[in-house]
């Protein structure tokens, strides 16, 4: 029986850990790369006069430490005290940026050693057009074992096992030194029994004796000798038996899914965190070891490590095309309010639910209102009104218009491809934010493509008038019809909205609508629709500042301003915003995955991305009003 960590909505834990981390000395050994980022002028290429061959150029080129490079520098990101690095590069060009990668982040070198004649460094090349990867180019993935100078990296290694309470052993190649040094390595290991030792080994990791694992689930599943790809579901069990097989502590990290700590017979469940941006997976391993390393050497209870490890993955993965870091501000940003994924099983498997007897009412949690409800936050668009119903289908093409620029056919069918999905899912990601942060959110992506010169490159108001040119036809026609009679308010409500807050009103509860929209509008609206009036807990939207969230103050308000506990308090939204903000101070969160198009029954997708963030209860719309009310307490 896996369980969640108590403490995941106190960030008390973070700040004591990160205060400590200064003082933590810790030692990496393994494979020492260099990542290599070359962006190709995506222009036409040229073509060879001698080949007849086109040529790509190298319009600009970046390198960064790779490997056990990138775990030290995550460790000096970190801030931690005292790094011992030891490895080898090989004695050419490669080998000489990756000295310098490393002195420029304050790293030592004196670990460091030539591999012997013919011995490459180890390098991942990434060539990009745009922001296409193409194919990658690996140098020293052949290199034999480094015989010659073995000893004099062992010896290194015992030093600094000697001096450092923590040791990373982080191996990535199959070649080089992991297929014959391991037996001399759990020597040394059993040496130093005051030492703990972690390992990251991508080919050897059920080899290394008495040492903690960090692996992922896929390395997991093979450990036991099952059949890939492996589910995140197996993690707990995963991780539970290779604990007892190792003795130590076992981290199986499942990417967005957070990870999995088995540790002296109890199983924790770190659920992952849900951040808005592009993603990119590279290093977030390198990230995750670093900090569980970090840690340790200052004392910290692996579940700690854990939950520091899985913050800082999650926020390398939004630093797109680079070997990322986490430093002690960015965790400090992210830790005191995480946005966590809840039961994404659940989410992403609708077979699975479970409903209030009689009714369609899903029952995501075991929770219930710990007290009288006296006052209910409401979403607005989806939630209530559908005026601003397909806004997504006018955001998401005027966003995929600005990333591609002036010249959309240079791009190519499948660049254009990845704009499009990257798009839809920033959109996907960012529904009830104010409409400000989602059009500065674009102007990011906008630089992340690269398609686009950076002076024509709009700000988040400039993108923001394109988008409401658009939104605000089709609202207006819709609010026309009202004001001439050919549709009435039931036409553009959620079914069965109206009552529902007329009968929250009558049972005493004071109403709060809110929304991402600019506040005015969202006031116009529901004056036209006929129930401005019942919210005697104000309307409250975007006032053209992106300091200021309405969702969020609105909460803060009455829950700190008013005195109010969480149990008193009911949210109800269709956007995860909304939902993650009332799960987070302790209310009852009550979840509208309404079909927007016909205004009742289930939208799977709305239902997934709410369970996701904290749903308590699921409801397609609001026809079994009493079965909800009574839900509430409220019959």
């Amino acid at each position: 029986m896996t369980q969640s960590p108590s403490f995941l909505r106190d960030s008390t834990w973070l700040e004591h850990l990160l205060s400590r981390i200064p003082q933590a000395r810790v030692a990496v050994f393994g494979d020492l790369c260099l990542d290599a980022y070359w962006l190709l002028d995506a222009a036409a290429a040229e073509t060879s006069l001698e080949t007849g061959l086109a040529v790509h150029k190298v319009q600009t080129q970046r390198y960064s430490p790779g490997g056990a490079g990138n775990v030290a520098a995550n460790l000096a990101a970190l801030g931690v005290g005292h790094i011992e690095l030891i490895g080898l590069v090989g004695a050419d060009p490669f080998g000489d940026e990756l000295i310098r990668q490393l002195a420029a982040r304050g790293l030592p070198a004196d670990g460091v050693l030539r591999g012997p004649e013919g011995w490459q460094t180890l390098v991942y090349a990434k060539p990009y057009r745009g922001a296409d990867e193409l194919n990658r180019l690996d140098f020293g993935g052949g290199n034999p074992f480094a015989a010659a100078v073995w000893p004099q990296l062992l010896a290194r290694l015992e030093t600094a096992a000697t001096r450092c309470p923590v040791v990373i052993i982080n191996q990535q190649v199959p070649t080089g030194w992991a297929a014959d040094a391991v037996p001399t390595l759990n020597a040394l290991i059993a040496r130093h029994p005051q030492t703990l030792f972690i390992v990251d080994s991508r080919h050897h990791a059920e080899r290394f004796a008495s040492s903690v694992l960090k692996l992922n689930t896929r390395e997991a599943a093979r450990l036991l000798g099952e059949t890939e790809p492996a589910s995140f579901d197996e993690a707990p069990r995963y991780a539970e038996v290779l604990a007892r097989r190792q003795g130590r502590p076992v981290f199986v990290t499942r990417g967005e899914q957070g990870l999995v700590l088995a540790v002296d017979g109890g199983l924790y469940e770190v659920p992952g965190i849900e951040m808005s941006g592009a993603i990119d997976p590279v290093g977030a391993g390198d990230t995750a070891l670093a900090a569980l390393a970090a840690s340790f050497a200052v004392g910290a209870a692996p579940l700690e490590a854990g939950m520091l490890a899985n913050l800082a993955a999650a926020i390398t993965t939004r630093q797109v095309r680079t070997t990322g870091t986490a430093t002690p501000a960015q965790l400090r940003t992210v830790g005191a309010a995480p946005d966590y994924i809840h039961s994404p099983r659940l989410a992403a498997q609708p077979r699975l639910a479970r409903y209030l007897a009689g009714t369609r009412i899903e029952l995501v949690t075991n929770r219930r209102p710990g007290g009288r409800i006296r006052h209910a936050i409401l979403d607005h668009d989806g939630t209530i009104s559908t005026l601003r119903q397909g806004w997504e289908a006018i955001m998401e093409p005027m966003m995929v218009k600005a990333v591609l620029g002036r010249r959309p056919a240079d791009i190519g069918d499948g660049g254009t491809a990845r704009v499009v999905a990257a798009v839809h899912a920033y959109v996907d990601r960012t529904t009830g934010v104010q409409t400000l942060a989602q059009m500065k959110g674009l102007a990011d992506l906008v630089r992340e493509f690269g398609y686009v010169a950076t002076s024509d490159i709009l700000n988040e108001h400039g993108y923001k008038a394109v988008y409401n040119d658009g939104l605000f036809a089709v609202v207006h026609t819709r609010l026309k019809q009202l004001e001439r009679g050919e549709r009435g308010p039931e036409d553009w409500l959620i079914k069965n909205a109206g009552h529902f807050l007329e009968r929250l009103r009558a049972a005493g509860v004071t109403l709060y609508l809110v929304s991402g929209s600019d506040q005015a509008d969202v006031v116009a609206e529901a004056r036209a629709l006929g129930y401005g009036q019942l919210f005697s807990g104000g309307i409250h939207g975007a006032v053209g500042d992106l300091r200021i969230e309405a969702k969020r103050s609105v909460l803060e308000r009455i829950i700190k301003g008013g005195g109010i506990g969480g149990d008193e308090l009911v949210v109800i939204g269709d956007g995860p915003v909304e939902i993650r903000e009332g799960r987070r101070c302790g209310a009852f969160t009550v979840g509208v995955a309404s079909d927007e198009v016909r205004r009742q029954g289930i939208d799977l997708h709305k239902r997934a991305r709410l369970i996701r963030a904290g749903a308590d209860v699921i409801v397609p719309d609001f026809t079994e009003l009493d079965a909800l009310l009574g839900h509430l307490g409220l019959a």
